[in-house]
């Protein structure tokens, strides 16, 4: 796939000049948009909104329409990998996903491939519907979760709790072991289906990363993104990926020199110019103004707006929320955020 270098997303990533800072926000669509309830509620369920195309890319490209910003996020979940390898899961309103839990070898038995499954197919089929759509300048992202996440759920059958994962890598139980080997082969094979659909761009979330212990660290969370970096890179060289291991603080250098990604996301309580300061002078930072402050006045977000742009370079900084906005958050204030942010740029 040729990528137009008119995306500012792309060109930071890269490492060339970009005509502006790229922004986009991490859950950008969702709950806190009404145009995006309407849609949910004709859906059905959350489930049944990630797999209908038609529905997913219309979500997907909903803030476009309200925003100025460059880049799309197809809609979908991170446990789009264990359902599609044969992984029992549903959401309950209010509560959040449940899964079949994975626990022993035997349950191991039951996983599959997640390749031609109808889950990796309906989230290409909405990536192409997405690309379709959208300004050749806007970069479309796709994503997976990382390994140590999507097992952490899978083992403890929510999200409430990782306490029983990490004893299980403690004990670095075999079928453990095995699970995350098995997430890494079909999370490289689900971001090429997204990249052949139409993704210009890929993000690995490790939502959990910052709950491992140093001595897990590098087993659970590095390697097996590094290895997803590794498996997609050998088919698509140029495709930009983005790691967020939330929560990794002064581990966020090894997490970037380790993967080989093109950026590293971070979140709120870590600090951008020390971010800065671990990493080489070239790589890119995205992230972290902390999605708690767009529930503040106007004049707060502004300012802590302004503090963050000026804190690192347009050409190696991505702007985003040290997660995702809070289903309370008013519309209106990530407009507030966004021209303030271009006012800066080119005042």
């Amino acid at each position: 796939m040729i990528v137009s270098n008119s995306q500012p997303l792309i060109n930071v990533l890269t490492g060339h000049r970009s005509e502006r800072r790229p922004i986009w926000f991490m859950r950008q669509a969702g709950r806190y948009l009404p145009e995006y309830r309407k849609v949910r509620e004709q859906a059905g369920s959350f489930l049944e909104l990630c797999y209908s195309p038609p529905l997913a890319a219309e979500v997907t490209l909903q803030p476009l329409r309200r925003f100025d910003l460059d880049a799309a996020i197809v809609f979908a979940d991170i446990l789009v990998v264990p359902h599609a390898m044969g992984n029992g899961l549903t959401f309950v309103e209010g509560e959040g996903p449940k899964l079949e839990t994975v626990r022993s070898s035997t349950d191991l038995l039951r996983l599959k491939s997640g390749l031609k499954s109808v889950q990796f197919e309906s989230v290409a089929a909405s990536i192409g519907r997405v690309r379709r759509d959208l300004d050749p300048k806007i970069s479309l992202i796709g994503f997976c979760g990382a390994p140590w996440t999507v097992a952490s759920y899978m083992v403890e059958g929510g999200g409430s709790e990782r306490e029983l994962a990490r004893k299980i890598a403690y004990q670095k139980e075999p079928w453990f072991k095995e699970l995350i080997s098995r997430l890494v082969e079909n999370s490289i094979e689900y971001l090429c289906v997204q990249i052949g659909a139409g993704a210009d761009v890929v993000q690995i979330f490790d939502s959990w990363a910052g709950e491992l212990p140093e001595e897990l660290f590098t087993e659970y969370s590095i390697e097996p993104i590094r290895d997803i970096v590794s498996g997609v890179k050998s088919r698509f060289p140029d495709v930009p990926i983005i790691v967020f291991a939330k929560g990794a603080g002064h581990r966020h250098g090894k997490v970037y020199s380790k993967t080989k990604c093109q950026a590293v996301g971070i979140e709120a309580e870590s600090s951008v110019d020390f971010i800065q300061s671990i990493l080489p002078v070239d790589a890119v930072i995205q992230g972290n103004l902390d999605p708690l402050l767009l529930l503040c006045d106007d004049d707060v977000v502004r300012k802590h707006t302004l503090k963050l742009v000026k804190s690192i370079s347009r050409d190696r900084h991505v702007f985003n929320l040290g997660h995702g906005i809070k289903p309370q958050t008013n519309p209106d204030v990530l407009t507030t955020i966004v021209k303030t942010i271009r006012d800066y740029d080119h005042g």
